[in-house]
């Protein structure tokens, strides 16, 4: 799926203003496109949203055989520093990674990736984005000032279309454990001395057997590896309903990604997850007060996917020499980051803290 073959053309996306000639930009407050030139605004297309936003054969992607206009040669290359997998647009043959702020250059070729089917427009102005981040950088107290006031300059974030997968299935599991009813005896037992009648609880196990099925839609599974999965787990959730049928409109004036976690190494994570699902399953199907599981086998059918892109607002800052990097989710604003620490703030807090502890216990001492 991520081999190169041999240079093939590659659709070159350009959205020119009637008026002026200059470029169009997606404009999450408007949900247009908009000329910055001469502020003409353009609507963006809408398609049949349920059959633009159909599920792909999972099979049929690992036997590289989805139909041809599933597949897009894309310029891309890999960032050196932080390892993502940068697309590069029309005639543009270096920039920055916006993910590190490393400088990065398009390689020779093209790569086969699989298309976006569906995108998740922003829907949070950069203004916006700037605001929920220098909001969070305002609530960490011993983040370094410098930093905090080096944010706060207005420097450009980057809009970034970050991928992942969704994966659907069919799954019907048979499983074995133990039921456990709780109940109560009375023991006489020594204590301080003396002999006392104290309730003990006890556990009464038997063993069962059953069958679960569950249908799981839309797991989602992130397809990069350019962020910590922690940053981007704690920009959920996402509403997924809100997703409309790819199309180039959304992505001008932003940046995207390509996948770095394949389509199969994104399965292995999505059933990972189904596996803990269908595990809380059986065990609320074997019931009663405590419950043991000892096996469960798993049947998946009817497996698809879908691959689509989620908006992230980035500020990647390098500040004496170490780079800080924060993500906004364009759809809702949730922050997460690096949190970087000031030494000589955190030394105050500590000389504080003892200076208030002394005086407590010189209070308690004369009070003695």
């Amino acid at each position: 799926m991520t081999e190169t073959p041999p240079p093939a053309p590659q659709d070159t996306h350009r959205f020119p203003c009637p008026n002026c000639g200059a470029d169009y930009r997606f404009a999450p407050q408007q949900s247009m496109l908009v000329c910055d030139h001469c502020g003409h605004e353009e609507p963006t297309e809408q398609g049949d949203r349920t059959a633009a936003i159909s599920e792909l054969d999972f099979k049929q992607a690992l036997a590289d055989q989805l139909p041809s206009a599933e597949i897009v040669q894309a310029r891309a290359t890999t960032c050196p520093n932080c390892a993502a997998h940068v697309v590069f647009e029309g005639d543009t043959h270096a920039t920055q990674c916006p993910f590190c702020a490393t400088p990065v250059v398009v390689d020779t070729g093209t790569h086969r990736l699989i298309k976006p089917k569906a995108v998740l427009p922003f829907q949070l102005a950069e203004r916006a984005a700037h605001k929920a981040m220098n909001d969070w950088l305002g609530k960490l107290w011993f983040a370094p000032n410098g930093l905090q006031e080096y944010a706060r300059k207005g420097r450009k974030m980057d809009g970034i279309y970050v991928p992942y997968w969704t994966y659907d299935a069919d799954t019907k599991s048979s499983y074995s454990g133990e039921r456990g009813t709780v109940y109560y005896v009375t023991q006489t037992v020594m204590q301080d001395g003396k002999q006392v009648r104290k309730q003990v609880q006890k556990i009464r196990w038997s063993p069962v057997s059953g069958r679960v099925k569950r249908w799981f839609d839309d797991v989602l599974v992130l397809a990069s590896k350019a962020l910590p999965k922690s940053y981007t787990d704690a920009l959920e959730p996402w509403d997924l309903s809100a997703i409309e049928p790819y199309t180039p409109e959304f992505l001008a004036g932003f940046q995207a990604e390509g996948y770095t976690v394949t389509l199969e190494e994104g399965y292995d994570q999505a059933r990972a997850h189904m596996d803990n699902v269908i595990r809380r399953d059986v065990a609320f199907d074997i019931g009663g007060d405590r419950q043991r599981i000892h096996r469960v086998s798993t049947s998946v059918s009817d497996v698809t996917f879908k691959h689509i892109l989620l908006p992230v607002w980035l500020a990647a800052y390098k500040y004496r020499g170490k780079s800080y990097r924060f993500v906004v989710n364009g759809q809702t604003g949730r922050v997460r980051g690096e949190r970087p620490w000031s030494a000589w703030k955190i030394a105050i807090a500590v000389i504080l803290g003892a200076i208030v502890a002394a005086g407590i216990g010189y209070i308690i001492a004369q009070n003695q």
